[in-house]
């Protein structure tokens, strides 16, 4: 047997060994596999260079805490309900466990623990010293009334309070927000936080901007997968001008990716949420964006949007990924975008694929990127921003000042450049070519330096 051909054998029995001992701890845990599954295969040729990471993977797959606790919460009936809540605390070589709190009717501990290890690579990549964690509860938050959603909070947050916080030994905590997790949650949580511990301590965001927030905390996310995507197209001697982008889902990220869309004149022609999609196909503008943002806010469908723009369509029950574009940017949430999805895009013409949202792409979605020579970039690199502002604005709050929105979106655009150009690095660093690069590029980059602390730390 050749060298070659045994270092290929050497790789696969190292991937189905670390995914096979996962395989037998958490059977049923499919969206946490699926992120490891990933994360090993592009981990490969670091694997058999440096056999020593082996062990320390095998301990990184492993988060080092799991809180699960109850959430008891009366509705303004008087009725008792309860609810699961959640804290996965990851990984800490590099830092504070970071990462967002979500609630929504699909959490369970398989998306948490998934969400959690992407969270501590993406933490990784950003080059903050911030460890990776996440949490929340399938409380969802749809069709509460606003006093509902404060019991609620306040009774997350008192069996979570023991689990958090900045200063506290040994836990060293600051969540922030996620899906179903916006500044009016997050005002709850740190109200009740602050009653319980007597701290004012800036370890929960985005909070209210008077009281330590960062300016364009609530953009970075949807801008930084915009410059992300600029970086790949600067390498490809393309301009954002005048492409078509297919968006997905109607929250933060995917309004404020259309927002800066719009803003380097691009022209991105859908938003969807759970009912289906809408497509404008004039492209939508800042008046048009204000409109949604306005439907949004009254909770109504999208379709109300056809009321004002007769020539645009709702598509009940269906996905956009069937439109002409040129890039693609699934903002939604996990595994949104499928086999045929994938197959579907490719019909229409679209060249690159860029993730807002966390693994909304199947793996089987990715494998035919892959064979179709599709760029496609990972959402733990295309979706940092908000994670790297965050600890931007720990620093911020630290110091008791106040960043102006201009020297935010400066920092911010440093960061998605610095992230694209590190994935490009290691990919070429391990004789990774385009247009796969993107996604093992940034699984290697992420993992070297976690994997090197962790070394360095002993046997943690």
């Amino acid at each position: 047997m050749d060298k070659r051909r045994l270092f290929s054998t050497y790789r696969v029995l190292i991937a189905v060994s670390i995914l096979s001992a996962i395989l037998r701890r958490d059977p049923h845990e499919m969206e946490f596999i699926q992120s490891v599954q990933e994360v090993v295969h592009s981990l490969e040729p670091v694997l058999t260079k440096y056999p020593q990471y082996v062990h320390v993977l095998e301990r990184l797959v492993e988060p080092e805490r799991v809180v699960i606790f109850k959430v008891s919460w009366v509705d303004d009936k008087g009725e008792a309900h309860v609810n699961r809540g959640f804290r996965v605390q990851f990984n800490q070589a590099l830092g504070p466990y970071k990462g967002g709190l979500r609630f929504h009717p699909t959490v369970n501990l398989s998306v948490m623990k998934f969400l959690a290890f992407e969270q501590t690579l993406k933490n990784s990549l950003s080059s903050l010293s911030l460890g990776g964690g996440k949490g929340g509860s399938d409380f969802n938050p749809k069709g509460k009334s606003e006093n509902e959603i404060m019991r609620f909070c306040y009774s997350f947050m008192e069996e979570l309070y023991r689990h958090i916080g900045p200063n506290q030994v040994p836990i060293f905590d600051t969540p922030s927000g996620d899906i179903g997790v916006g500044p009016r949650e997050i005002g709850y949580l740190f109200g009740q936080y602050r009653r319980l511990t007597s701290q004012y301590e800036g370890m929960l965001g985005p909070k209210g901007i008077q009281w330590g927030t960062s300016n364009l905390h609530p953009e970075a996310t949807g801008y930084g997968v915009v410059y992300y995507a600029k970086e790949v197209l600067t390498d490809l001697h393309r301009d954002l001008k005048d492409l078509r982008c297919v968006v997905s889902g109607a929250g933060k990220v995917a309004l404020y990716a259309v927002e800066k869309l719009i803003s380097f004149g691009a022209v991105p022609v859908t938003i969807s949420d759970t009912r289906g999609y809408l497509l404008d196909e004039e492209g939508f503008d800042r008046v048009k964006l204000s409109l949604i943002r306005e439907i949004k806010a009254h909770n109504k469908n999208l379709r109300e949007y056809t009321k004002s723009y007769p020539k645009a369509k709702y598509l009940d029950d269906t996905k956009p990924w069937a439109v002409k574009c040129d890039i693609a940017f699934p903002c939604a949430t996990q595994n949104e975008l499928n086999h045929a999805d994938a197959m579907s895009l490719i019909n229409v013409g679209c060249q690159i694929i860029i993730e807002g949202a966390n693994m909304p792409c199947t793996a089987e979605a990715i494998d035919i990127f892959r064979k179709s020579k599709i760029w496609f970039g990972p959402g733990k690199a295309a979706n940092a921003g908000g994670v790297a502002i965050q600890g931007l604005e720990m620093a911020q709050n630290s110091s008791r000042v106040q960043w102006t929105a201009e020297e935010v979106d400066m920092r911010l655009q440093e960061v998605m450049k610095d992230i694209y150009q590190k994935s490009m690095k290691a990919a070429q660093e391990y004789g990774i070519g385009n247009p796969e690069a993107l996604l093992h590029g940034a699984n290697i980059a992420s993992f070297l330096r976690v994997a090197q602390a962790m070394l360095e730390q002993g046997c943690v």
